[in-house]
């Protein structure tokens, strides 16, 4: 399958691991951009980000409206009636970069999937089932979509992958009550699960922010933040 388009920063000429993160219903690859720069990650970690646009599709809830979507929700209660060949068609538009970042020298090792809300379900759905091990993924305001199919797919080489989940308590598009019902899915699984809440909405607070760099710096070995390098815009 041909990589998703795409947009790409670098931290440093040559980045020794790569984060790919998905944005949120409606969105595009430009919306998380600016966070490379507020991460609190130290100036020697050279890492590539990746931002990749969804697929633009009509989503049923939106009066079906055209707009950047990993998948379809038919319902106000997003879990129901999960549309699973668009989660799984854009898991394998994810796994297609991850054989991008392979070819280009970074291990799956190596690499961070991360997402917010329906970004985050898909970042859960493929770091879930992949079958080499990655180096963390993160979901943000986010939940499992395919949690019924998961025992028959979950990938070995990524039971002992860390997971990051971080939610608002005042959510009203994925609901609190979703999300916790996601994590002790994945806990009862015996994942490596991190779970944070901030009193916020269906976004993200900078205490979160905080709480990312350095999930990160603790899935590449890195203990201590720094001040930020550089940024290096590629196409």
């Amino acid at each position: 399958m041909k990589p998703l388009e795409h947009i790409e920063l670098a931290t440093g000429a040559e980045p020794q691991g790569t984060v790919i993160w998905m944005h949120g219903l409606g969105a595009d690859g430009w919306d998380f951009v600016p966070i490379v720069r507020e991460l609190p990650l130290p100036e020697e970690m050279a890492l590539r980000f990746i931002f990749p646009h969804a697929p633009v599709r009509p989503v049923t809830i939106n009066n079906g409206m055209a707009m950047r979507a990993w998948y379809d929700i038919a319902m106000t209660e997003i879990s129901r009636l999960p549309d699973e060949r668009g989660i799984r068609d854009s898991q394998k538009g994810v796994e297609a970069l991850i054989a991008r970042e392979v070819s280009r020298g970074v291990p799956a090792a190596r690499i961070v999937l991360a997402g917010f809300s329906q970004g985050g379900a898909i970042a859960l759905q493929t770091g879930l089932r992949y079958r080499e091990t990655l180096a963390g993924v993160v979901a943000l305001s986010s939940y499992l979509a395919l949690d019924d199919s998961l025992d028959a797919e979950a990938s070995p080489a990524n039971k002992e992958t860390p997971i990051f989940m971080g939610h608002g308590t005042q959510d009203q598009v994925v609901p609190l009550q979703l999300a916790e019902r996601s994590r002790a899915a994945l806990a009862q699984r015996g994942y490596r699960l991190e779970w944070q809440t901030w009193p916020m909405p269906h976004s993200v607070c900078a205490e979160e922010v905080e709480a990312i760099a350095q999930f990160v710096m603790d899935a590449f070995g890195d203990e201590e933040p720094a001040a930020r390098s550089s940024i290096i815009l590629t196409p």
